[in-house]
C-alpha cells in the first residue's frame, strides 16, 4: 500500500453496487454522502446500464434519495452514440423503449450496422435473424456492452453478451464493444479530471467488466459482494482487487481509511 499513489478519483458502478432495480442496496445512500463530504475525491458514476436513458436513470436514482448530478453519470449509451456519430452509422438498434431518447435524431433507415444493448423484448428469432443478415451483408456489429448477466430483484438474468456472441459466431463478425470493460470507456470517464489512471479506483460488482476492465486501464479496483457478484468469482481476476468489500459502504470505509 505504501507504494500506491494517493487516490484522487473514485468511479462507481450503479446497478448491483448502489441499487438493484428500484431498491437501494442498504447503506449506499449514506455511504455516498460520507464519501462526498470528505472532500478528497473526484467522483464519477460509470454504468453499462442500457435499460433506460441517462435522464430516466438519474430520475430513478433521485427517487432512491441518491444525491447525484446527471452530469456525473457516464453511460455506455453516451459512448455508443459518440461512436455512431463519429463513424456515420445507421444502426439497427436493439434497445428497450426507455433508452431510445439517448439516440434521438440518429438515422436508422437502411441500416449499415447492428447496435446491441440490453433489450429483452427484442431478442427474438426474427429480430436476431434480421441482424444476422445485415452482418452477412457487411454491416458493423457494435456491442454497447457485453455483460454475461445482470442482477434483478428476482435473481440473475441474461445480459446482452450472449446475443452478441451468438451473432459473432454465426456471422463471423467481431463486435466492437464500447462500454465497460473497454479501456477507452474508462479513460473517457476521467477525461475531465486532472488525474493519472493509477490515481483512480473503480468500485463495482462485476469482476470482468468493472474490475478487470479497470485494471487493464491502469486503475485500481474494489469488488463489492452485492448485485451480480457470485462466490469466488474474484478468482477469475488476473490481479487481486484492493479490497473484496461486503458492500459499497464497506468500500467507502476502506477508502477513507487509506487516504
Amino acid at each position: 500500500m505504501c507504494s500506491m499513489k494517493p487516490i484522487k478519483a473514485v468511479l462507481i458502478d450503479l446497478s448491483g453496487t448502489l441499487h438493484i432495480e428500484d431498491e437501494e442496496i442498504p447503506g449506499s445512500v449514506q455511504a455516498l454522502e460520507t464519501l462526498r463530504n470528505c472532500g478528497k475525491f473526484n467522483i464519477k458514476f460509470v454504468t453499462n446500464t442500457t435499460k433506460e436513458s441517462k435522464r430516466k436513470l438519474h430520475s430513478l436514482l433521485e427517487n432512491l434519495k441518491f444525491k447525484i448530478d446527471e452530469n456525473e453519470i457516464f453511460t455506455s449509451l453516451t459512448a455508443a452514440r459518440k461512436l455512431i456519430e463519429s463513424q456515420q452509422l445507421r444502426p439497427m438498434l436493439f434497445l428497450e423503449p426507455n433508452a431510445f431518447e439517448d439516440f434521438e435524431g440518429i438515422n436508422t433507415e437502411n441500416p449499415n450496422s447492428v447496435v446491441i444493448g440490453l433489450a429483452p423484448d427484442m431478442f427474438d428469432y426474427e429480430n436476431l435473424n434480421n441482424a444476422f443478415r445485415l452482418l452477412l451483408d457487411g454491416a458493423k456489429l457494435v456491442g454497447i456492452h457485453k455483460a454475461k448477466y445482470y442482477k434483478r430483484k428476482n435473481g440473475l438474468a441474461l445480459g446482452p453478451g450472449a446475443f452478441i456472441s451468438a451473432l459473432e459466431f454465426s456471422s463471423g463478425t467481431t463486435a466492437e464493444i464500447v462500454g465497460k470493460p473497454s479501456k477507452d470507456f474508462f479513460m473517457s470517464s476521467i477525461s475531465e479530471f486532472n488525474v493519472d489512471p493509477e490515481e483512480c479506483v473503480m468500485i463495482g460488482d462485476d469482476p470482468s467488466d468493472d474490475i478487470e476492465g479497470a485494471h487493464n486501464a491502469g486503475f485500481h479496483g474494489i469488488l463489492v459482494m452485492t448485485g451480480k457478484y457470485r462466490k469466488n468469482s474474484e478468482k477469475s481476476l488476473t490481479k487481486k482487487p484492493l479490497l473484496l468489500a461486503d458492500n459499497f459502504a464497506h468500500a467507502v470505509e476502506y477508502l477513507l481509511s487509506i487516504t
